[in-house]
């Protein structure tokens, strides 16, 4: 579907030179003098970068791309990859673990979002949910009286092997959200 560059809309996907981008933020820029154009941030679905792309007239062409988002389960990794299950009809897919944005944070039976291309069926990538819930399985004792301020953080590792960085308060043992999408600690489960 053909749409112009005035349409471009956060989430969206299109493609441009052969490969398929989401739309991550856009401006659209009138200044005093000149056309009308479109400033955007592009986020490659093929290798995950991010690329700033000004689309010099709102009256270009661009090709939208029709996606499905599909939830699946995580089931095993091998050498193919990792191994998912579709919740509702049982087929099983294997993904690439480069298409997976931080796979360290993903543990057995998580849920993810597969994104697919309608068109031709091709997985484009999969993202875990905003948060999750994981369990340190080390880190560093905090020592007494060591500040409890926002800017003290140590390293911790997580059930999946992975290391995020958390406050001094946090033990081995204790259960912690973390945000999938900036690796960061959200907060401490009671």
């Amino acid at each position: 579907m053909t749409i112009t560059a005035a349409d471009i809309k956060i989430g969206m996907c299109i493609e441009m030179d052969g490969k398929t981008f989401l739309v991550v933020d856009f401006q659209h820029c009138k200044p005093g003098k000149g056309p009308a154009f479109v400033r955007s941030k592009l986020k490659n679905l093929e290798n995950g970068r991010v690329l700033e792309n000004t689309f010099s007239s709102v009256s270009q062409k661009i090709e939208q791309v029709r996606v499905e988002r599909r939830p699946y389960q995580f089931t095993y990794e091998d050498d193919l990859g990792a191994h998912f299950m579709h919740t509702e009809t049982f087929e099983e897919i294997n993904i690439d673990k480069n298409l997976i944005n931080n796979y360290d944070l993903m543990a057995d039976g998580q849920i993810v979002e597969v994104m697919y291309r309608t068109d031709n069926d091709a997985i484009l990538s999969a993202e875990l949910p905003p948060i999750v819930d994981m369990e340190v399985t080390y880190t560093e004792p905090g020592i007494k009286g060591d500040t409890a301020s926002t800017n003290s953080l140590k390293p911790a590792t997580v059930n999946t092997g992975a290391t995020i960085k958390v406050p001094l308060f946090i033990n081995t043992g204790d259960k912690i959200r973390v945000d999938t999408r900036t690796r960061e600690y959200y907060e401490r489960i009671k």
